[in-house]
């Protein structure tokens, strides 16, 4: 199904709007059988008028993504899965890891614990009765949001720090404070929309470009003791892959390589003219 063909949606406000639910469905934070506020409740939120909703809300139904349903209002339809996801390898993550906590301050916006959905909940090895501890943070660069971190980490190991700690240490060095040895993480990079929250928190515009990151990070028996949902500001964080040209003459391809350390990917503010 063809998600990206819009034909209702007559201006930009409502062209915003529209990307912004269409990434919210896609990536599972509106999930199938979700109900969708109101016209007059998404009018306020996003400071546009019941007209501009309402031609958004048009051109969900013709692509597929929501659907009228009586008694009930706009829900959420089932979405077919991609058949082919690409996916890229950074080498030497958690060194670069541990050297971006220790290059940047944190601001912590939220500690408690929760019962994780069921995609953390299976990625971490949990049981059905198991707690995450939650936190969401902002991650600035010489006083500058560049980063917007929603981690969850299990209950049994999260219970060997508190908030205070969480706002000075790095996450990391509160995990191997409390026993784990962090072995490898599986990440997978994508695009998203900054939402009204994210937007506020990063000092961006709503509706403007993220990237988007995604990570489990495993100790050395395999068991999941981190998920990290990421949030980038394109303008002050980029992602960069050393490669090397390897294989036989009549097929050679490109391989990544070990950066070296003074070269490894760090989140810094790029001036103009590197942007």
């Amino acid at each position: 199904m063809n998600h990206t063909h819009v034909t209702s949606v007559g201006g930009t406000k409502s062209h915003r709007i529209f990307l912004l639910l269409k990434d919210a469905i896609l990536s599972g934070r509106l999930p199938p059988g979700r109900k969708l506020p109101g016209e007059i409740k998404l009018a306020e939120q996003h400071g546009v008028s019941r007209v501009t909703v309402r031609r958004a809300m048009e051109a969900l139904r013709e692509s597929g993504l929501v659907a009228r349903k009586p008694g009930l209002g706009t829900v959420v339809l089932e979405q077919p899965l991609d058949a082919t996801v690409m996916t890229a390898s950074v080498s030497n993550l958690l060194p670069n890891m541990v050297k971006m906590s220790q290059a940047s301050q944190v601001r912590l916006l939220e500690f408690s614990y929760v019962k994780p959905s069921e995609s953390v909940r299976e990625e971490l090895g949990l049981g059905a009765g198991d707690r995450v501890q939650r936190s969401v943070r902002v991650r600035m660069a010489d006083g500058k949001p560049f980063s917007y971190l929603v981690t969850h980490v299990p209950e049994y190991i999260a219970l060997n720090y508190n908030e205070a700690d969480l706002t000075n240490t790095p996450l990391f060095a509160l995990l191997e404070r409390s026993g784990v040895l962090v072995d490898h993480a599986s990440q997978s990079i994508s695009a998203t929309l900054a939402t009204h929250e994210i937007a506020e928190a990063l000092g961006v515009s709503v509706g403007s470009p993220l990237i988007s990151l995604t990570r489990v990070v495993y100790d050395e028996e395999g068991r999941g003791v981190e998920y990290l949902d990421a949030l980038y500001r394109p303008d002050r964080y980029r992602i960069q892959i050393d490669l090397n040209r390897t294989g036989d003459e009549e097929a050679r391809y490109w391989e990544p390589r070990t950066p070296d350390a003074e070269r490894a990917p760090q989140a810094r503010e790029m001036s103009p003219d590197e942007a």
